[in-house]
């Protein structure tokens, strides 16, 4: 995993959970992960990884990501194996 990606997996996993991770850094690393990311409707994406889809909210009109999304996106990496 690139170093920026590694610090953003880094990030999602700190505790408490940060409020300063911009999404278009959570996709990068859904990305380097394998992932592919389909546009949804409004502000929705889907993300194939780990032979599943997961949708998320783009969170608009901040490029910040809620706390609440970031605590998905850690736990299905953790149950995924995931981890920094």
């Amino acid at each position: 995993m690139k170093a920026k990606q590694y610090e953003t997996l880094n990030l999602i996993f700190k505790h408490p959970t940060s409020d300063e991770i911009a999404w278009a850094d959570i996709e990068a690393m859904f990305i380097e992960l394998g992932g592919e990311i389909s546009e949804r409707e409004d502000s929705r994406i889907g993300i194939f990884l780990f032979n599943e889809v997961k949708v998320f909210h783009r969170p608009l009109p901040q490029s910040t990501t809620h706390k609440s999304a970031i605590d998905s996106v850690r736990k299905w990496l953790d149950s995924n194996g995931v981890r920094p």
